[in-house]
C-alpha cells in the first residue's frame, strides 16, 4: 500500500498539555498494569481519524483477498474453542503492510459468503498503519503528539523504545467478536518481555460495544506463559512455552509467589472510556473483552512499543524486511 497524502498535523487535546507521566499516573500504572488518560486526544484529532478509517474501509478491494479471518481460537473466558489462531500468508507478511482482517461471524455459516457489507465486516485493519498512513503516523511517532509518546516511554523505563505495530480494531455492530483473556507480552515477545500497549479509543468504549476490563495487578501476578511464534515446519503459528522466570517484567518488582500454585480467578473490572482516551497497558497484564452486541461501533487505534535492547528473534509471528533493528524509533524526532 502506498503511503496516502499527508494531512495536517493533529493538535494535543489542550493548549497545555504535559509531556510524559506525573508521579502519580506512574505510580498508578506500576500498581494495577494499566492507566486511563482521558482526553489524550481533541474530538476533531478522533474525527480526522474515523473518517481515514472509513475511507480505508470503503475503499479496499475484495478481488484477490483472500478474506482472513481474525480468530484467537478462544472464548471471552479464555476456554479453547475449535477454531485455530489466524497463521495464513496474508497475516504473517503483514507487518509491513496495510491489510484487513474479517470478524469471524461476517462469514456465513452454511455459505461462507459475507452476510454483511465489507465495511461493517473488518475485524481490524494493520500492521503498519503508523508507517504508512500519515494520520496514524502523526499519533503514534511523529510531530508533537509523537514527542508526547516518546516522554511517556522514557517515563515507563524504555532507552531504546521501537513501534513495531499498529491497528484499528473495529469491533463491528452485533457480530465484534469477544476477546479472552491475553497478555500482549505473548503476542509480542521479548527475552524479557518489555511490551506496552498504547490503546486510543475513537469512540466511547462502554459495557455495551465491549470496553476493554482489566484484572488490576495481573502484571505482578501472572508471568507470562507462553509465546505466539511462527511453525517451524512454515504451516501458520503456534504457541511455544515460555520459563517461568522468563515471563516476569520487571523483574524489580516486588511480584506475588504463585510458584506452584493454580492461578488465582482474576477478578476484571471495566475499563469504560470517552473517545479521545488513551489507555497505557503493561505487557503481562490480563485483559478482555466482551462481544459487541450493541449497534454502535467500537473503533480504536492501538500500536504497541518494545523495548529494543531486548532481543527479539524469527521465531515471532510479526516480521519486517530488515529484521527488528528496522521497527520504527520512538524518539520524538519524527
Amino acid at each position: 500500500m502506498a503511503p496516502s497524502r499527508v494531512s495536517p498535523e493533529p493538535k494535543p487535546s489542550t493548549s497545555e498539555t504535559p509531556l510524559g507521566l506525573t508521579a502519580k499516573q506512574l505510580d498508578s500504572f506500576q500498581r494495577d498494569g494499566y492507566l486511563i488518560i482521558p482526553s489524550y486526544l481533541s474530538p476533531e484529532t478522533c474525527q480526522t481519524l474515523l473518517s481515514k478509517t472509513h475511507e480505508l474501509l470503503r475503499d479496499f478491494p475484495l478481488a484477490n483477498h483472500p478474506m482472513t479471518r481474525f480468530t484467537t481460537g478462544s472464548d471471552e473466558d479464555g476456554q479453547s474453542t475449535s477454531a485455530k489462531h489466524v497463521g495464513d500468508e496474508y497475516f504473517l507478511t503483514s507487518g509491513d503492510q496495510v491489510r484487513f482482517f474479517f470478524e469471524e461471524d461476517a462469514f456465513d455459516a452454511a455459505t461462507g459468503a459475507l452476510n454483511k457489507p465489507k465495511e461493517r465486516a473488518i475485524n481490524k485493519i494493520g500492521h503498519n498503519l503508523h508507517g504508512l498512513v500519515p494520520e496514524f503516523g502523526h499519533i503514534s511517532h511523529a510531530g508533537d503528539i509523537g514527542r508526547r509518546n516518546a516522554a511517556i516511554a522514557r517515563d515507563l523505563g524504555y532507552r531504546d523504545p521501537r513501534l513495531l505495530q499498529s491497528m484499528v480494531i473495529c469491533k463491528q455492530p452485533e457480530i465484534g467478536a469477544a476477546v479472552s483473556p491475553h497478555q500482549d507480552s505473548t503476542f509480542l515477545y521479548t527475552t524479557r518481555p518489555s511490551a506496552v500497549g498504547f490503546w486510543i479509543a475513537l469512540e466511547d468504549a462502554t459495557a455495551e460495544n465491549g470496553c476493554l476490563s482489566f484484572a488490576p495487578g495481573s502484571h505482578r501476578r501472572a508471568p507470562v506463559k507462553e509465546r505466539f511464534v511462527r511453525r517451524a515446519d512454515g504451516q501458520g503459528t503456534t504457541f511455544e512455552d515460555v520459563p517461568d522466570e522468563d515471563g516476569r517484567w520487571p523483574r524489580n518488582f516486588e511480584h506475588e509467589d504463585t510458584h506452584g500454585q493454580t492461578a488465582p480467578k482474576e477478578d476484571y473490572v471495566l475499563g469504560e472510556v470517552k473517545a479521545g482516551s488513551l489507555v497505557l497497558i503493561h505487557g503481562n497484564i490480563l485483559h478482555k473483552s466482551k462481544r459487541n452486541t450493541s449497534q454502535k461501533t467500537r473503533i480504536i487505534y492501538t500500536f504497541h512499543l518494545i523495548e529494543g535492547e531486548e532481543q527479539y528473534d524469527d521465531k515471532n509471528w510479526l516480521q519486517i524486511p530488515g529484521g527488528p533493528g528496522q521497527f520504527t524509533k520512538l524518539d520524538g524526532k519524527a
